[in-house]
């Protein structure tokens, strides 16, 4: 049995027990005034009565509390599903799904959102349960004493519930236009900030000042609108149960004292009760409109989540593998629970990729590394290198087609085992808040020690950096630390490559844009790090291009041929054009 449908059994037993202290509440305060006013009967002999009366309201007291309570639980766990679901999403989403949108929004949808979902289940939930319940039990005992009571209680009843019904479907659309509004002015903020250089060396920055501004007032009003629904519910829902309770009470003083059909002890009882049943009602409505306020913000999070799925899935053109398929991969993960620290043997089996149908697409044919093999991939920018690379990392599914590593399908082995084994330098490593040790330690494992990163900074080329900062490895770097240029990132990078020591290495050519001396440090570091591992690398430069033991070379999305430098000099012209630019110092 799930905990939500526990609770909701907890706070259905909660509302049963409130309905009965309600009515035991009323009948002995009636019992109580009837024995004081009427049969003026002495105050001692009605202690046992207020003893009773007193019990039961503080039952009541307590029940209520516990029903908060339950709520509170059910909207803690809630919350914190929801949210492991927005980042869990996030986190296995594909790289094309993760560019999407702005982060900004996305933040906003996994903080803000989602604890504006908190009073559905907070106080929706058991103030629902409770007008679902405690009513009819009102209503049975308005029947029992009086039937015209009863009537004109279930007559007035459904007036609430319907105005609750259409305000609540309008606020729930505002609500949802006060998110999008939340989302893109989070967007917006977090865009400008990050590019404020940007925006004020090409004098942007007064109209994105502006531009804030709109963003902000857009918010501002979609609050503002739902404030106004909130005050004209509550005026709407009191004028309502005033007029009810007004009615009520005019019948009752007509049976009692014209036409005298009716005891005082049962007149007052009811008068006792029908404010006890609008009340509810009442309450229900307002927890009603919080309710429909906190759905559009759990809608916001679930069109998060079907946006990246369906974005994912755009970018992948996969649907999600069948169960057949995830227990061959826990079959495979006992089998192989660690990959081989020996580079596999890379095959890739007419591989096509698109990132949505109509955009860009790429091609391979039938492909093979060997193990240990350096590969460079080569071509004009935009012809699909570095999405090549993301193939064969596995950051990207292919649209069709398979890439296999040593017979078996990548998709087949464990992310966490084939990870373990592969590192990714890109021409911009990210550099985490933290110390200089902390960032190389980045994906080592547990048991790695401080000697082990020590080397590993040295044989990367760290070592001149490290004995120039006064705290060496414990320097702080990243935000709020240490800034690092360009090389210095590389080669922390390369750091973190020799502490893993992975069997397959791929780089997005990390020496673009450095300087000769840095690129030669980085290119020794390189060449000590793949002595033992398969290379592939997206290459630019005529050094790497050499190096290589076979080279790719891509034209507009098409592993268009491959071979040695001199046997693409050649049979491919385009090829030979772009080392004769290289040579002549200008750009490929």
């Amino acid at each position: 049995m799930s905990l939500l449908r526990k609770s909701r059994l907890i706070l259905m037993a909660f509302s049963l027990a409130l309905g009965a202290a309600i009515i035991s509440q009323a009948v002995f305060m009636a019992e109580a005034v009837q024995r004081i006013f009427v049969e003026k009967a002495s105050f001692s002999s009605i202690m046992l009565i207020l003893g009773i009366l007193l019990a039961v309201m503080a039952l009541r007291t307590w029940l209520t509390y516990g029903n908060g309570k339950v709520g509170l639980h059910m909207a803690a766990r809630a919350k914190t599903a929801m949210r492991g679901k927005v980042l869990q999403n996030l986190t296995e989403a594909s790289m094309f799904s993760s560019l999407q949108g702005q982060t900004g929004g996305k933040v906003s949808v996994a903080l803000d959102a989602v604890d504006e979902a908190d009073s559905y289940f907070s106080q929706y939930m058991p103030r629902m349960m409770e007008a679902s319940i405690i009513p009819i039990l009102i209503l049975v005992v308005a029947f029992t004493l009086h039937a015209n009571t009863g009537w004109i209680l279930l007559c007035t009843a459904p007036f609430i519930p319907l105005f609750m019904i259409l305000v609540g479907l309008q606020t729930k659309n505002k609500s949802e236009e006060k998110y999008e509004q939340l989302a893109a002015f989070s967007g917006t903020f977090l865009d400008s900030l990050q590019g404020l250089v940007t925006l004020k060396i090409f004098g942007r920055a007064s109209r994105q000042q502006q531009e804030i501004e709109r963003s902000s007032l857009g918010y501002r009003d979609s609050t503002m609108s739902i404030l106004k629904i909130a005050f004209t519910n509550t005026f709407m829902l009191e004028a309502i149960v005033m007029l009810s309770i007004g009615i009520v009470a005019l019948e009752l003083a007509i049976q009692l004292l014209v036409y005298k059909s009716m005891t005082f002890h049962t007149a007052f009882l009811l008068l006792l009760l029908v404010p006890e049943f609008y009340s509810l009602l009442k309450n229900t409505g307002t927890a009603f409109h919080s309710g429909r306020t906190s759905m559009g913000a759990i809608r916001k999070v679930e069109q998060m989540l079907e946006e990246t799925e369906q974005t994912s899935e755009k970018g992948s053109d996969q649907k999600l593998q069948p169960a057949g398929i995830s227990s061959l991969q826990e079959d495979i993960g006992a089998l192989h629970p660690s990959l081989s620290t020996v580079p596999p043997f890379i095959e890739l089996k007419n591989i096509q990729f698109h990132y949505a149908p109509g955009s860009f697409e790429l091609e391979t044919g039938q492909m093979s590394i060997q193990p240990g093999e350096k590969i460079a991939i080569v071509g004009k920018s935009g012809s699909g290198k570095t999405t090549l690379l993301n193939l064969i990392s596995g950051l990207l599914q292919p649209t069709s087609g398979e890439v296999h590593m040593n017979g078996r399908p990548l998709m087949l082995t464990p992310e966490a085992d084939w990870f373990k084994q592969v590192s990714y330098i890109t021409q911009h490593p990210y550099i985490f808040a933290g110390t200089l040790a902390e960032n190389i330690a980045i994906g080592a494992g547990n048991d790695v020690s401080h000697a082990d990163i020590e080397k590993a900074a040295e044989r990367a080329g760290l070592a001149s950096l490290i004995a120039q900062l006064d705290q060496g490895l414990d320097t702080p770097v990243g935000e709020g630390g240490r800034g690092l240029s360009g090389g210095e990132k590389q080669r922390l990078a390369l750091a973190r490559a020799f502490l893993k020591q992975p069997s397959i290495i791929l780089f997005d050519e990390p020496t673009v844009g450095l300087d000769l001396r840095t690129e030669q440090i980085l290119q020794r570091s390189i060449a000590s790090l793949s002595q033992d591992a398969t290379m592939i690398t997206v290459a630019h430069r005529l050094y790497t291009i050499q190096q290589a033991d076979q080279i790719w070379f891509m034209s507009d999305g098409i592993l268009a041929d491959s071979g040695t430098h001199q046997e693409l000099l050649e049979r491919v012209p385009a090829y030979a054009e772009m080392v004769q630019i290289q040579r002549t110092g200008g750009i490929a």
